[in-house]
């Protein structure tokens, strides 16, 4: 018997009025997520973190989220207002966003901060949720977490920030994480850290992951699977270790315009657009997968 998906998403749609007519900055997006790790990758302005933000019900009016399926579980999330989303993240779906230096409180201690999660998805007293959250912060190898825990965000560098967030999203044990470019403010000694940790914490607890990055080697190298986004829908969805035997031109010219050591390419290819590519894709794309 197959096991039920974690998230599926059915013609996912994100639209934003303006003064010429919606703009949808998601299209037709279908997919379904289990027990495994998705990246989604494209251009900035691709729809990537839009569609993640939808998931999360993060979408600021006046903008519209719509789907024909947009469910978690057993919870349709196009029927939840702002307070049932309120119970579901962190406790059922978390969201690492890229820079922790504009996520994390600036006058609170990182400790509080992720104790106050503990605190209000489990209704624990404050020494339950400290020890809950020292060992988290042991959980994703920071060193010191006594020290760690009373120091401030400008105190932590971005790596370790970037561990605290991860922290203070697990600590409620949610099913999915997404990742919108965790790693993109880190040196690259410092990515392979933090998603290391990440790689082993969704291990562990059997979650699903989504890895939202424009770095195509990065997410071939780490995840199992691949959406590929443009202008506001997936064109193309591959194994992650096939990502080379890409179809779609777009993924093509992404592919090529990768820098590579000890290739001199002078000039750099460039990605041709086709105006094709806009017209709208079945709703089909990529939801059995």
């Amino acid at each position: 018997m197959t096991e039920a998906p974690l998230l599926a998403v059915r013609n996912l749609r994100v639209v934003y009025p303006g003064d010429d007519g919606d703009f949808r900055a998601v299209r037709n997006v279908s997919f379904k997520l289990g027990r495994e790790r998705l990246g989604i990758v494209g251009e900035s302005g691709s729809g990537k973190s839009t569609t993640g933000r939808a998931i999360m019900g993060l979408i600021a009016k006046p903008g519209r989220v719509e789907a024909d399926e947009l469910r978690l579980g057993e919870t349709d999330l196009t029927r939840l207002d702002e307070k049932g989303f309120r119970k579901l993240r962190g406790k059922r779906i978390a969201m690492v966003l890229q820079d922790p230096k504009y996520s994390l409180d600036p006058v609170m201690s990182v400790g509080r901060q992720i104790a106050e999660t503990h605190r209000h998805h489990f209704g624990s007293d404050a020494k339950t949720a400290r020890a809950a959250s020292l060992e988290m912060l042991r959980a994703v190898h920071i060193r010191n977490p006594e020290l760690v825990y009373n120091q401030y965000p400008h105190q932590v560098s971005g790596g370790m920030g970037q561990r605290i967030m991860i922290a203070m999203m697990l600590i409620a044990g949610p099913e999915i994480l997404i990742a919108d470019e965790p790693t993109s403010a880190l040196d690259v000694s410092v990515q392979a850290q933090v998603l290391a940790i990440m790689d082993e914490m969704v291990r562990s607890r059997g979650m699903g992951l989504i890895l939202i990055s424009h770095n195509l080697h990065l997410v071939s190298t780490f995840c199992d699977r691949i959406l590929v986004m443009y202008a506001g829908q997936i064109v193309e969805v591959c194994e992650a270790g096939k990502l080379h035997e890409a179809k779609h031109p777009y993924t093509r010219g992404l592919l090529a315009a990768l820098p590579q050591l000890g290739d001199k390419r002078d000039p750099l290819p460039q990605l041709q657009r086709d105006p094709a590519w806009m017209a709208d894709l079945p709703a089909a794309v990529g939801a059995d997968t």
